[in-house]
C-alpha cells in the first residue's frame, strides 16, 4: 500500500500535471534570460519586450506577417529524390527528415508563398531553421528556385528570408550543387528586371550565405543576426586571433558595407512594401504622362522635381515641353560642373 501511495499515485498525478502546463507555456530570452509568456511572445511578432531580442520565427508565421491580411496561397515546389546517397550516422537520413515533418509540419527546410504585399503581387521565401537547421539540401533549393522562376511568371517582386546553417551533409554534392543551382535562378530574375530582396535573419551562415543570400539587389538584416560564412569559433581557432566585438552581427555589417539595412522586425512590412513599390515603378515617360494628363489635361505638372509642360497634338497624342526656366537652370548647373556642352574652340589644346 505504502508502493502505492508513495510510487504509483506520484507518477500519475505528475501525467495529468504536464499534460495540463504546456512545455513552452513560458519562453526563456536566450541574452536576458528573462521568462516571457507566450502568448505575449507571439503577439510581439516573437520579439523579446525587454530585451529586443529577435527570436526565431516559423515559416508560416513569417509569411502571414508578410501578406496582406496574413492571406497568401503556397507555391507546389516539384518533388526530389527523398534519401539519394541512402546516408546514415547514428540514423537514418529518412528518419531525421520524418522527425523535423513531424515538428515543423513542412515538407523541408524552405517554405514558398505568393500573394499581396501592399496591394503589389509578391513571391516570398522563407527558410525555417527549425527543419534541420535550414540546411539546404536538394529539396530546399528545388523550392528556392521553384520560387524565382514562379516570380518572373507573374513579373513580380522576390523576397527571400534566409537563415541557415549551410549546406545538408547528409545529401554531400548534391547538396552542393543547390549554390549554382540557386544563382542562375537569381539571373533569371535579373534577366527579368524583377527585384530581388534578401532579408537575413538569425543565423545565415554557410553554403547559404556563399550563394542566393547574398545575391539580392537589396540585403536587410535583422537585429542581431549572425551572418557569415564560418562560424566566429571556427575563425578564432584558424588565424589565433581575438576576433572584435560584435563580428559577423548585422549591425557591424552594416557599419562594414555588407548589407544595405538593419530593420526592425515590427517595421519590416512597411520596409519591404516601400521597397517593392519603389522598384517596381513603371519608368515608362508615356506612362508617367498618362498618369499626369488624367489628374490635369493639358498644363503645367511636376516630373522628377521639373516644371514641365503637357500639351497634345493635332493628332491627340501626348508631348512634354520642358520648362523653360528649369533648362536654363540645368544650363547653368551643367556649366558650373563641367558636364556641359561647350565649344571645341574655346578648349584649351592638349
Amino acid at each position: 500500500m505504502n508502493w502505492i501511495n508513495n510510487v504509483v499515485r506520484p507518477k500519475i498525478r505528475g501525467i495529468w500535471q504536464k499534460s495540463d502546463t504546456p512545455d513552452d507555456l513560458w519562453v526563456k530570452c536566450p541574452q536576458s534570460g528573462q521568462m516571457v509568456f507566450y502568448k505575449d511572445l507571439e503577439a510581439n511578432q516573437f520579439v523579446v519586450p525587454g530585451s529586443d531580442f529577435h527570436m526565431r520565427m516559423a515559416a508560416e508565421t513569417r509569411l502571414k506577417s508578410v501578406f496582406d491580411d496574413g492571406a497568401y496561397e503556397k507555391v507546389e515546389v516539384p518533388g526530389v529524390p527523398l534519401d539519394p546517397l541512402k546516408f546514415r550516422d547514428e540514423k537514418k537520413y529518412t528518419d531525421r527528415l520524418k522527425a523535423a515533418r513531424d515538428q515543423t509540419s513542412l515538407d523541408d527546410a524552405v517554405l514558398v508563398g505568393e500573394g499581396m504585399l501592399d496591394d503589389i503581387p509578391a513571391v516570398v521565401a522563407v527558410q525555417d531553421f527549425k527543419f534541420m537547421g535550414g540546411s539546404l539540401g536538394m529539396a530546399a533549393g528545388e523550392a528556392v528556385v521553384t520560387g524565382m522562376l514562379r516570380a518572373v511568371e507573374l513579373k513580380s517582386p522576390f523576397i527571400m528570408f534566409a537563415a541557415s546553417g549551410g549546406a545538408r551533409m547528409q545529401e554531400g554534392i548534391l547538396s552542393l550543387m543547390q549554390m549554382p543551382r540557386t544563382t542562375v535562378a537569381v539571373q533569371k530574375l535579373r534577366d527579368a528586371a524583377l527585384p530581388y530582396i534578401v532579408v537575413l535573419t538569425h543565423p545565415t551562415t554557410g553554403g547559404v550565405t556563399a550563394s542566393y543570400a547574398m545575391l539580392g539587389d537589396i540585403h536587410i538584416a535583422e537585429p542581431g543576426a549572425l551572418i557569415g560564412f564560418a562560424g566566429p569559433r571556427v575563425i578564432e581557432q584558424t588565424i589565433r586571433e581575438q576576433l572584435p566585438e560584435g563580428f559577423q552581427r548585422s549591425e557591424y555589417l552594416l557599419e562594414h558595407g555588407m548589407v544595405d539595412m538593419v530593420v526592425h522586425r515590427h517595421d519590416m512590412r512597411d520596409t519591404l512594401a516601400r521597397l517593392c513599390h519603389i522598384l517596381m515603378r513603371e519608368p515608362a515617360a508615356d506612362a508617367k504622362i498618362a498618369k499626369a494628363e488624367s489628374h490635369i489635361g493639358n498644363g503645367v505638372a511636376q516630373m522628377n522635381g521639373h516644371s514641365i509642360h503637357l500639351n497634345s497634338d493635332d493628332d491627340g497624342n501626348a508631348t512634354i515641353t520642358p520648362d523653360a526656366e528649369d533648362d536654363a537652370v540645368a544650363a547653368a548647373s551643367d556649366e558650373t560642373s563641367g558636364t556641359g556642352d561647350t565649344d571645341p574652340k574655346t578648349q584649351p589644346s592638349a
